[in-house]
């Protein structure tokens, strides 16, 4: 997953991705401005080697919602437009940058936060923190989220110790064509 033909189909694939999607992301932006006033969430999450970057969504939730992992926010935070976002995983696409910037790759780790600790000990146990984050990965297609924390560790670490290719294109065909639930939101 380090390697540097990764990182090079990462950035042109990013870059695409931002090029062709530009008329969606100005769409969902007026409409996320109307939505919320601030169309664009960003969070500062652990990146490579436990460094800091800072994540960008679209904005699924009220702008007043508590920082916290999604699997613990409130379910009346999410506006309407923002569960149209999570459902079609159009919230995901500002992460583009983040890809083209270096700081994630498509296909990695879903990064987390500094105050998931449980994760952060686990995913250090297991050496997930030697790769970039992704937007999507082994996880993210089978339904294991934040919510699990040694489950999900144990799956990255085994995303990446039997890397192939081949996943690179499967986790993100898998994740275009939907498979997958993402971080759910608990009652």
């Amino acid at each position: 997953m380090n390697h540097p033909a990764i990182r090079i189909l990462d950035f042109f694939l990013a870059l695409f991705g931002l090029i062709a999607s530009l008329p969606v992301l100005l769409v969902l932006m007026v409409i996320g401005f109307f939505d919320t006033g601030s169309p664009i969430f960003r969070q500062q999450r652990v990146g490579r080697f436990q460094q800091p970057f800072t994540l960008l969504k679209f904005r699924t939730m009220r702008v007043d919602t508590e920082q916290v992992a999604t699997h613990l926010a409130d379910r009346n935070a999410i506006t309407r437009f923002g569960h149209f976002l999570r459902r079609s995983k159009l919230d995901e696409l500002p992460q583009l940058w983040n890809v083209l910037k270096g700081e994630m790759s498509l296909v990695g780790p879903r990064p987390c936060l500094y105050s998931q600790i449980v994760l952060i000990e686990e995913r250090v146990k297991r050496g997930v923190f030697n790769v970039r984050p992704g937007i999507t990965g082994l996880a993210q297609i089978n339904s294991v989220d934040m919510s699990e924390p040694e489950r999900l560790a144990e799956m990255d670490a085994a995303m990446i110790q039997q890397w192939h290719w081949q996943d690179y294109f499967r986790f993100i065909i898998a994740t275009l064509l939907g498979k997958g639930k993402g971080d759910r939101v608990r009652h």
